[in-house]
């Protein structure tokens, strides 16, 4: 799973491809992440936990889905 942010969603798309993973399940995530300080990063990445977890257990589904659940 990659966790990707909406301002390099496209350039995910696009690496996933390269890498031979066109179907790695991503999560998008709002922009900025990095440089927002600890608070702010505890408070994505405590939002997003449940849904990683959702995902991975085959719950939900990833952002690049077709019909994801968000």
């Amino acid at each position: 799973m990659a966790l990707v942010t909406e301002q390099f969603w496209a350039q995910g798309d696009s690496v996933a491809s390269a890498a031979g993973m066109p179907d790695l399940p991503r999560l998008r995530l709002p922009h900025p992440v990095a440089g927002t300080g600890h608070g702010a990063m505890g408070r994505i990445a405590e939002a997003l936990a449940p849904r990683i977890v959702a995902v991975l257990r085959g719950e939900s589904s990833p952002d690049n889905t077709v019909g994801a659940t968000r």
